[in-house]
């Protein structure tokens, strides 16, 4: 692995995305990058193995970028959180607060064994709503989250005061 990696080297910046006043962190070039690529999933792996998962969970969509190849790089399996109506069989469903509304995301309610250490998976923790709401999905289907992990942390927005019973870890924070 290279200690002298930096994410952000390989995050780009776009101003006022998607709105007017926002300045959206674009993995895009990170993701275009092999090596970066690969490094980052080192530096997610390194922090992933002590937390000694069962299970890795990836939030939609892009915590499936990054969920996937790490599960498959630690010999664990991958379960998929999603938004509403994208996944078959029976589900469990939570909602959450966005800035102006609500919205929901479902997993499997067979996904998780009782007792499984999961770990979640996503490119950015914001406002921490997401994550939180994964979390809880992963408690009612028995399993115990035992970390958070992100690619990026926007450290202004607050998220990681919603995570405060569980380690969570960025690559980059902004």
């Amino acid at each position: 692995m290279n200690t002298k990696f930096d994410v952000k080297n390989h995050v780009r910046d776009i101003p006022d995305f998607p709105k007017e006043g926002i300045l959206f962190r674009d993995i895009t070039p990170l993701l275009l990058d092999p090596k970066a690529l690969a490094c980052t999933l080192d530096l997610m792996e390194s922090w992933a193995a002590a937390q000694h998962p069962d299970l890795i969970v990836g939030i939609e969509s892009r915590g499936f970028i990054f969920g996937v190849p790490l599960a498959a790089r630690m010999g664990l399996g991958f379960v998929p959180v999603r938004k509403p109506g994208k996944l078959p069989g029976s589900t469990l469903s939570e909602q959450y607060a966005l800035e102006y509304g609500e919205d929901a995301l479902e997993i499997h309610e067979d996904a998780i064994d009782d007792g499984q250490r999961v770990l979640l998976v996503d490119d950015l923790l914001a406002t921490g709503g997401t994550a939180a709401a994964a979390g809880r999905l992963v408690s009612r289907a028995g399993g115990r989250v035992v970390g958070s992990l992100f690619v990026i942390e926007l450290a202004d927005l607050g998220g990681r005061r919603l995570l405060e019973d569980q380690e969570a870890h960025a690559l980059a924070v902004y």
